[in-house]
């Protein structure tokens, strides 16, 4: 190493020696003179140019990579009444293109999932957070950089490598003493015990490997807890009745057409079981209403909540002021809600508050159930499968479009007698919708 340097003192100074880092730097430790600079003589001795300088000495500046500009994913807020969620998944990996705001990785909550989007264009360095980590808003879960080639490491110019390797000595090689190992003397194997036996009335359980055990999401676990508290606090009661739906389905097979060429949605029977519920919450408010300690909050606003199944879980989007909307606005808002849960774009808005509730378990083909209701609400309407059966119209048998309604309630606020009323009210609108506009 001497030597070298005693040569470099004798030549014109060509090159310059440096080490790498992980960050740009604007000042280097030692202070340079550039080539052909009339401040110094390059000729000089290498120790006059590096005044208190040591023989081994090198001259440095720290490296980093064009476009070093990284951000931080972090976890959107989730709601007001959302502290924390689960990292369900990432939807991009280490060395993936991403655009700014296009989601990379899905947070699930309580209530709905939440997409984490990446703050700028560029290229995920690393992720910082796993799958199944428990975040909240804030949360770093991954880094974005601006570069499309992830940062160098360390580089060392090859002279400098070559003389360190010199100068460090080569220690002599110890010979290593041969170890004697003694014989092994095999050990007597151990005789397998003898399996109990059963007897035939012992119970034949399955195999474990038959088995599996995979982590709840927190959607399901929020409606469990949810409808377990529903059973544990209410009064719950359900009455039933049956609707003809022939005049309903009459309607819409005459202005099915008319009505989507106009309105640009398809003419459903969900309109009309709402703008039923409407009217029969009008006439009997307590159904409307709900039990808040010792007080009774009446409510003078209708919002009803849609239950829809979603392939994560059941979710009640709300339609908002349904007294004021028509029958092209409620299934509009019935088609972009639905469309929204079952995508898993909801937001919490769409889903809070809510004063009564229709659950339609007819789309998967039930006959006859018995709702739950959804807190802090105080009723739930079950419509059904439509079925055909035998009636008595008129004195005679005919068969006829029916089915089964369902209305749960809580018996600590609502009395059978406005509960009948209620259910009576819906089947008599739904099988005359006529009443609608006679208001009668």
């Amino acid at each position: 190493m001497a030597s070298r340097l005693a040569r470099l003192a004798r030549r014109p100074v060509a090159a310059l020696l440096f080490i790498r880092s992980s960050r740009p730097v604007r000042q280097f430790s030692h202070q340079i003179f550039p080539v052909g600079s009339d401040h110094v003589n390059l000729t000089r001795p290498l120790g006059n140019l590096l005044p208190n300088a040591s023989p081994y000495q090198r001259w440095s500046r720290l490296f980093s990579s064009d476009g070093g500009e990284s951000a931080d994913a972090v976890v959107p807020f989730m709601g007001e009444s959302i502290t924390d969620g689960t990292l369900a998944t990432f939807l991009k990996k280490p060395g993936d293109r991403v655009e700014q705001d296009e989601p990379i990785a899905q947070i699930e909550t309580d209530k709905v999932t939440i997409d984490v989007q990446s703050p700028l264009s560029g290229v995920i360095e690393k992720l910082t957070a796993s799958e199944g980590d428990t975040v909240t808003p804030g949360t770093k879960i991954a880094v974005i950089s601006k570069s499309d080639a992830p940062a160098s490491d360390t580089h060392v110019a090859p002279s400098e490598e070559k003389s360190e390797k010199e100068s460090i000595p080569k220690k002599p090689l110890e010979e290593k003493p041969v170890k004697v190992e003694p014989p092994k003397v095999e050990k007597p194997k151990p005789v397998a015990p003898t399996p109990p036996k059963t007897s035939p009335t012992d119970p034949q359980l399955p195999p474990k490997d038959r088995e599996r055990r995979v982590p709840m999401p927190r959607l399901r676990k929020r409606v469990a807890t949810r409808l377990k508290d529903s059973q544990n606090t209410f009064a719950l009661l359900t009455t039933f009745n049956e609707v003809d739906m022939t005049n309903l389905m009459k309607l819409r097979s005459e202005y099915k057409d008319e009505f989507q060429k106009k309105h640009g949605v398809k003419l459903g029977l969900m309109s009309g079981f709402v703008k039923g519920a409407v009217t029969a919450l009008q006439n009997q408010p307590v159904v409307n209403a709900v039990i808040d300690g010792d007080d009774i909050i009446y409510r003078d606003y209708v919002d009803i909540s849609i239950a829809v199944g979603t392939p994560k879980g059941l979710v009640v989007p709300v339609l908002r002021n349904v007294e004021n909307m028509g029958f092209a606005d409620i299934e509009k808002k019935i088609n972009e809600l639905a469309t929204k849960a079952t995508q898993g774009t909801i937001s919490i808005d769409e889903m809070a508050g809510g004063t009564f509730t229709i659950s339609n378990g007819g789309v998967y083909g039930s006959l006859l159930s018995t709702p739950i209701i959804n807190p802090p609400q105080s009723a739930i309407l079950g419509m059904h499968s439509i079925v055909p059966r035998p009636m008595v119209v008129d004195g005679s048998i005919v068969s006829r479009p029916m089915m089964y309604l369902a209305l749960t309630y809580d018996h600590r606020l609502i009395d059978g007698r406005e509960a009948v009323f209620f259910l009576r009210r819906i089947k008599d609108v739904v099988e005359d919708p006529r009443r609608l506009l006679l208001d009668i």
